[in-house]
């Protein structure tokens, strides 16, 4: 699924409820260079800074956005009996045999793919090069200091002289012992004494904080381990919460005045609640929020009184959502409330903030998604999405006025600028496509006009064409796809088309830009995302329409989808390629179950796969906090039925299966390995059953074929290891469809 920090405005909050859920990952930049040439420069690298907020998000090509999802370890210990322990390593002993012989059979195959592989990795190098935009690191400004950081370092200068000689380092992962971590977040005080890190490395969930005491000579003042989220509410007193098994509850504060001490300051008691902290843009409040995929409920700590108990807002309300903002002694609530159920934007008064008070201030039109919303102090700015397309919705506090921006038709994604200031008179932001670089545009409040930066080194792809259709679903729904091509191919039936498809948690498909998407549609390649319900591009009742006892709407959705592809002359059945990660991996899992006829390969990336089972494992950390989106099987005979029903595992059957290429994680705490493992098993099974009961002249046995990386995890990989694993599986592509891919290779797939 995908994963989440504090992100830009509240996006944290609108990505499907993704509060529980860490997000990395928009840009590609993926290679800048250390202004010190004594720290060696690293790759990969995340950013989240803010004295307000700032957010630098750095992913590797073809990185699945992970959200928050199963773990495979287990929280609770099997009492100590004999016969258990011996099924225990019964268990273990088939578990590591398994792992031993897909490791073995991968080693035995790759040779296959290394020359193609090698040449893709090649062209996305070159590509990268070529398009490599803005790689200057977010500032931070703080009167007239400026912080940023790049490749594990973090530097200081004055605002207005950011040259290379009058650049000071106040932070070095690799100094200061964390070489195998990169920075996530930074946080700094507000008079500047002192600076908060977290620090992650890439095979784990766990961050670390490290809080430097600034000066002449940076001092190491204290490292808190275990750290999702932290906020300064005053100079010398610091608010964050732990994080354990993937778990978020417990809220602490720490001094660092001459009276050193930390106490915790809110526990959250019910497990499907995960909780983050963030400040308001003008940094008046703290907000610690509490949050279920469905539900939220918001306590506020008073900056100018840290050491007071934080006050409730409202009392969660079942099914009701909110999040909190502050202007002029008000407070600005987004919330859920109200009919119908979709995001609405009202205020109450600090004093009495109970839901009776909130007054709406503007609501959104129907089948309209609320991506991010930014606050500044004489002007609010929604960016939405509606039928495709994007907008800018711009409120004026003082007029009363709501300016509507639509914004050009071949952006599919927002990127708001990494520091804007809460004063600031103009919102600065760049828009991206699959296919289509950043580029940088801003709007100016006082204006009322969108403006196009005028220095804008890469260029908008011209020779690729957009294309929005609606397939009518099983139950006459339409349900939106987004298409992109090579305005120069010709015979688009003939072309190998690549179908993307996620559909869970109220998250939309990531339509930012990568290299990778850019080099299939130069070679002639159709890419296709199936926006289907349980994803959010329609609004929350959309994923509403598509979780629980609705999940097989996003099957018959995503059947539809590639039905009319078909139709309309995008490519056919046996050039079709289907891609998924995550929780992708159920929709395009099931429909290999029912339609495999309809693809003829499919990679996945940690994909789920299991659902059943993991959703019967109580014991896992994140099970219980997942039903809101799979429902409980243990309570509910027809859930358990009905999640039976369309599982990928427990469907299997002795049929023609399309060619699978899977990559797994060994650290992988969301996605349980193990049940990766059964399900290539009996997919495997199932293709050899099948071919030996047809024995047809010319019968191809599909390859099923695990990738299991040491390295990384479901959260994020390293540049070099995302570049090899995405050059692997569209070697893999290449190689099932290479009838139309054009390739110098010219030997049959089916072997």
């Amino acid at each position: 699924m995908k994963v989440r920090m504090s992100c830009v405005g509240l996006k944290n909050l609108l990505q499907g409820l993704s509060f529980s859920v860490k997000y990395y990952s928009k840009h590609n930049h993926l290679q800048t260079t250390c202004l010190s040439s004594k720290i060696k420069p690293k790759k990969c690298h995340i950013l989240d800074c803010s004295g307000s907020t700032c957010t630098r998000r750095t992913a590797p090509p073809g990185s699945i956005l992970p959200w928050r999802f199963f773990s495979c370890k287990e929280g609770t210990k099997i009492p100590s009996k004999r016969k258990q322990n011996t099924s225990i390593i019964t268990s273990e002993l088939l578990y590591k045999n398994l792992l031993k012989s897909e490791q073995e059979n991968w080693n035995d195959i790759s040779a296959r793919y290394e020359a193609m592989t090698k040449r893709i990795k090649a062209k996305l190098e070159e590509l990268h090069n070529r398009y490599t935009f803005n790689s200057e690191s977010p500032r931070i400004k703080f009167g007239e200091n400026m912080y940023f950081e790049e490749n594990g370092c973090i530097f200081f200068s004055k605002a207005d002289d950011v040259g290379e000689e009058n650049v000071d380092i106040l932070f070095s992962t690799e100094d200061l012992g964390f070489s195998d971590a990169f920075i996530q977040r930074i946080r700094i005080s507000p008079d500047q004494r002192y600076m908060a890190i977290s620090l992650k490395s890439e095979n784990s969930e766990e961050a670390t904080c490290v809080i430097m005491k600034l000066g002449h000579f940076p001092v190491m003042e204290k490292v808190i381990p275990n750290v999702f989220s932290f906020e300064w509410a005053t100079n010398d007193v610091l608010y964050y919460t732990s994080q354990k098994n993937l778990k978020c509850q417990n809220v602490f504060m720490t001094t660092f005045s001459n009276q050193k001490h930390t106490k915790l300051v809110y526990t959250e008691q019910d497990a499907r609640f995960f909780v983050d902290i963030y400040c308001t843009k003008d940094r008046r409040f703290l907000t610690i929020n509490s949050n279920s995929k469905t539900t939220s409920e918001v306590w506020l700590v008073d900056c100018r009184q840290p050491f007071k108990l934080p006050a409730l807002v409202q009392a969660r309300t079942k099914g009701v959502i909110y999040h909190i903002e502050h202007r002029n002694d008000e407070l600005y609530i987004l919330t859920t409330y109200g009919e119908p159920a979709e995001y609405k934007l009202m205020k109450a008064p600090v004093a009495s903030s109970g839901l009776e008070n909130w007054q709406l201030v503007y609501a959104l039109e129907e089948k309209t998604k609320l991506v991010d919303l930014e606050m500044f102090s004489d002007h609010s700015v929604m960016f939405l999405k509606k039928a495709g397309h994007l907008y800018l919705n711009v409120i004026s506090f003082v007029s009363h006025s709501v300016q509507s921006v639509k914004l050009p038709t071949w952006a599919c994604e927002f990127e708001l600028e990494s520091h804007p200031e809460h004063t600031t008179s103009t919102c600065y932001f760049q828009l991206t496509s699959p296919v289509h670089p950043p580029k940088c545009f801003a709007y100016s409040f006082k204006e009322n006009n969108l403006i196009e930066q005028a220095v804008q080194e890469v260029p908008i792809i011209t020779n690729c064409h957009t294309t929005r259709l609606l397939a009518k679903s099983k139950d006459e729904t339409l349900v939106p796809i987004t298409v992109f091509h090579n305005m120069n191919s010709k015979e688009l039936h003939r072309r190998p088309l690549l179908v993307h498809v996620y559909g869970a948690y109220g998250i939309d498909l990531n339509m930012s830009f990568k290299e990778e998407k850019l080099m299939l549609i130069e070679e002639g390649w159709i890419l296709a995302y199936c926006h289907v319900r349980g994803g959010g591009e329609l609004g929350l009742s959309w994923h509403k329409d598509g979780c629980q006892h609705n999940k097989l709407k996003g099957l018959y959705d995503l059947k539809a989808c590639i039905v009319l592809l078909h139709e309309l002359g995008f490519s056919q059945p046996k050039y079709t390629a289907l891609a998924a990660a995550s929780a992708g991996g159920v929709l395009a899992g099931a429909l290999c179950n029912t339609d495999p006829e309809l693809i003829k390969a499919m990679v996945l990336q940690a994909p789920f796969v299991d659902v059943l089972n993991i959703m019967m494992k109580t014991h896992l950390p994140l099970t219980t906090e997942e039903q809101e989106e799979w429902g409980n099987p243990l309570a509910d005979e027809k859930c358990m039925k009905y999640i039976k029903s369309y599982c990928p595992y427990q469907n299997i059957k002795s049929q023609c299966y399309p060619s699978v290429f899977i990559t797994a994680y060994e650290n992988d705490q969301r996605i349980p390995l193990a049940g990766v493992l059964r399900y290539v098993q009996k997919l495997r099974k199932a293709t050899l059953d099948h071919a030996s009961k047809t024995n047809k002249k010319g019968n191809c046995i599909p390859n099923i074929i695990l990738d299991i990386q040491a390295n990384g995890s479901h959260c994020i990989s390293s540049w070099e290891d995302s570049l090899n694993e995405v050059a692997r599986h569209l070697a893999f592509l290449n190689k099932e469809l290479e009838e139309v891919c054009h390739l110098q290779h010219q030997t049959k797939s089916c072997k």
